[in-house]
């Protein structure tokens, strides 16, 4: 995380300038469907609480005192609670096939964050900040699943205007407290940068799309896709930051890639049971 920006100060800025991007093609939906959205706030509120106020806001808190493999190797766990969320509210359940696609993508997180030396997960110090990333872990699962829910009815825009709404109200009075404990965000060029990429890319399309796959192919399938972010972290800190490309990488990217073709393989003429 940008050390120049505190958490509660990114998460709030993030979705304010994501809520200004949704500003100029997606009010209008939001307005179109007003009526729709109120009878459904209980919902959208839930919905704003889980996925925009909680979620990155305690990813933020506990980058400041854990390490980001940590952080990863948590959040990596996100398909599994995602399972077994469905399975306790739903009743939801995973096909053997694709229990063990979701275990051959998690080896190769594991491999990626270990190096290939998995003595390396047990001299990791875990630490409160861990305990955060896992409520963050669980409150993802729980939007992610929740989506179950969404309104057929709504627009996905309108949706997502919505709960963005939603979220900055919540995270306004957290900012204020953040503001009066001295801690402000340092504005230069990169910080501002930092604003605009994670409020465009990590906030607006990411959403976009994430709520989009839970809607085709449900949050049991889509789970496990989460574990290509160790691959694409890898990918852009090789171009962007010129670290090197291990061998460990490169036999783990296949195990990630196949287990998520596995737990997401539809046999011909049969529907997903999560849908």
């Amino acid at each position: 995380m940008n050390a120049q920006i505190p958490p509660i100060t990114l998460s709030f800025w993030r979705w304010a300038v994501a809520l200004l991007i949704l500003s100029s093609f997606a009010f209008k939906h939001l307005y179109i469907q007003r009526e729709i959205a109120i009878r459904h706030k209980k919902f959208i509120i839930m919905q704003g609480l889980l996925g925009v106020t909680g979620f990155n806001s305690l990813i933020y808190l506990a980058l400041q005192s854990t390490t980001a493999i940590n952080a990863v190797l948590v959040n990596s766990c996100i398909p599994v609670i995602i399972v077994i969320i469905s399975w306790g509210i739903y009743n939801e359940r995973l096909s053997f096939r694709q229990c063990i696609g979701v275990c051959i993508s998690f080896s190769g997180v594991i491999l990626i964050i270990s190096g290939g030396n998995i003595s390396t997960l047990v001299r990791l110090q875990y630490n409160h900040g861990d305990v955060l990333v896992f409520i963050a872990a669980v409150v993802w699962a729980l939007y992610s699943v929740n989506l179950k829910r969404y309104p057929q009815e709504l627009h996905p825009l309108a949706y997502l205007s919505a709960i963005v709404i939603v979220g900055l109200i919540a995270l306004l009075p957290f900012y204020v407290l953040e503001l009066f404990s001295g801690k402000t965000m340092v504005l230069t060029v990169n910080s501002v940068i930092t604003i605009i990429y994670v409020a465009l890319f990590a906030s607006v399309l990411a959403f976009i799309f994430w709520n989009r796959a839970i809607a085709e192919v449900g949050a049991n399938i889509a789970g496990p896709f989460i574990h290509l972010m160790p691959v694409f972290s890898t990918i852009l800190a090789v171009i962007f930051l010129g670290e090197t490309l291990t061998a460990n990488h490169l036999q783990a990217i296949p195990f990630i890639f196949g287990g998520i073709m596995l737990t997401t393989f539809r046999p011909p003429g049969k529907v997903a049971l999560q849908k």
